[in-house]
């Protein structure tokens, strides 16, 4: 009997979808409910149970295949296990019995997989091995670190023993389930990888030697070098291929290596010609996955939004003052500090609850107006701009906020925030005033409609009841989607965020 495997409902509004993972393949056992593909579509990403047990059969949509609601996506033989298994053993036995000789050599040897890479994550780039062919490993050392859209994974070696084998060089791309390398718990490297080692091992002088710019070090030795002040010439690297590891940098700094500040490379397009001398000085570095997506997704929201922005200013002293009176009473009660950022996010509640368009999204011909907030708090990392999202933030207090604000940055910043934290925001609010910005012009967080900017709070003199007085003054900014937010629209929501901090009495009473 033959069962179809059929795209499930996606949501509404969402009429297709693209394969991007096959879990199984066709001759693999499968069992009721177990998970057989993912889907994407533009909003979330979907995975597809297998509707009942037996054996995979054929898959009709290949990855990459975009397909619609009630698709056929493959089939199930039921009750058939047996055979396909059989076939399955019949090739597989085969198999090792002409490797086995390679089996042999390899009875000890242990698989290092990619680890799970988070919901809705299916591939990741390799970004640095910190291990080479023949090194020695303890078990969970760390051997490399994959790269994704979002956040970098760190991956552990699963057994003591030798680095046998690496299978996917840096700059690979690789999905969930790939295999990264080969530990051998005996001790020893294959003797087939002998001839590749000893050239590996003889390059990797000259290429220290060179100081070849397409070696790309390890990330956590360009910060270090950077933190140091130290020139990438004047650290001996003893990575592959003369790379510079951490502690290569650890090294040059205990030996009191003079900084010799690397010349800033900036990136034009197009790229104007250089002489020879400067070509010699500059670095070239391959952008991140995180930092491509970022640069994806501030010009697709620059190409499709009509982006405005309007600007006010607000006194925060009515807030300062708050905050200062009960700031000690509030982290004695709540275990956590109160910060600015609560009072903003509750603003703008307020305030997106008189303005709904603020805190909508334009999908296809519609405007989907959400009866919710969940506040996105845009995130500095060391890797790039992160913004993670506070779910519900019209119905949670103070307290709620600071402390779910709190943790969410300390999970940004140690790279841990997994996909489902960063997704289904509706409104977004930055800070560039803890950098010192004085002012500027936030780009929309595509599909939202609307962006805060917060800005420095600084001492200026401003005129109230025709008296020059000194006031802690911040500019705010409103990005908005005109497409969807009209001026008065922008213009109100702005005015009642700047009421609610001059009156934060006015967020006690809902008005």
């Amino acid at each position: 009997m033959t069962t179809e495997v059929r795209v499930p409902t996606l949501g509404e509004s969402v009429t297709e979808a693209t394969v991007a993972t096959w879990f199984k393949k066709p001759g693999d056992p499968v069992a009721a409910d177990e998970m057989l593909c993912e889907l994407e579509t533009d909003k979330v990403t979907v995975e597809v149970p297998a509707p009942a047990a037996g054996v995979m059969g054929d898959i009709v949509a290949e990855e990459g295949a975009t397909v619609g609601v009630d698709a056929l996506l493959a089939t199930i033989n039921e009750g058939e296990a047996a055979k396909p298994a059989a076939k399955a053993d019949k090739t597989e036995k085969a198999e090792k019995s002409e490797a086995a000789p390679a089996k042999a050599a390899k009875s000890d040897s242990v698989d290092v997989m990619v680890p799970s890479l988070g919901e809705s994550v299916s591939e990741a780039t390799v970004s640095t091995w910190f291990k080479k062919v023949g090194d020695t490993v303890a078990q969970d050392e760390m051997l490399c670190e994959l790269e994704t859209d979002k956040v970098s994974v760190e991956v552990p070696s699963p057994a003591a023993g030798v680095l046998a084998e690496i299978v996917a060089a840096e700059g690979t791309t690789v999905d969930a389930s790939a295999k990264l390398a080969v530990i051998s718990s005996s001790g020893t490297a294959p003797a087939a990888k002998s001839g590749e080692k000893a050239e590996d091992k003889a390059a990797a002088p000259k290429a220290a030697a060179s100081g070849s710019k397409d070696v790309e070090d390890a990330p956590a030795a360009k910060k270090a070098m950077a933190e140091a002040g130290i020139s990438r010439d004047a650290v001996t690297g003893s990575g592959r291929d003369g790379r510079i590891m951490k502690e290569d940098v650890q090294k040059a700094i205990a030996a009191g290596t003079s900084a010799t500040p690397a010349a800033p490379s900036v990136a034009s397009a197009p790229r104007a010609p250089v002489s020879t001398d400067d070509a010699a000085r500059e670095e070239r570095v391959k952008m991140t996955r995180l930092r491509q997506t970022i640069a994806r997704r501030l010009k697709d929201a620059q190409n499709t939004a009509a982006m405005l922005t309007t600007y006010n200013e607000v006194d925060m002293t009515a807030t300062m003052d708050l905050r200062k009176e009960y700031k000690d009473i509030f982290e004695k009660k709540h275990g956590v500090k109160l910060g600015f950022m609560s009072f903003f996010v509750k603003a703008c509640c307020h305030a997106l609850r008189e303005v709904p368009e603020v805190n909508a999204e334009i999908d296809g011909t519609d405007i989907v107006y959400k009866n919710f907030v969940h506040m996105g708090v845009a995130v500095g990392t060391p890797t790039g701009l992160v913004v993670p999202v506070v779910r519900d933030a019209d119905q949670m207090g103070f307290a709620a906020i600071e402390k779910k604000i709190a943790e969410l940055g300390v999970r940004a910043r140690d790279g841990k925030l997994s996909m489902a934290e960063m997704q289904g925001g509706s409104f977004t609010i930055s800070n560039g005033g803890v950098y010192g910005s004085l002012m500027s012009s936030p780009i929309l967080n595509p599909p939202q409609s609307g962006i805060l900017g917060m800005h420095k709070i600084q001492d200026r003199p401003v005129a109230i009841n025709g008296q020059v007085v000194i006031r802690p003054m911040m500019y705010l900014a409103l990005s908005y989607d005109h497409r969807v937010v009209d001026g008065k629209g922008a213009v109100t929501f702005l005015v009642r965020v700047k009421e609610a901090l001059e009156d934060p009495r006015r967020l006690l009473m809902d008005l």
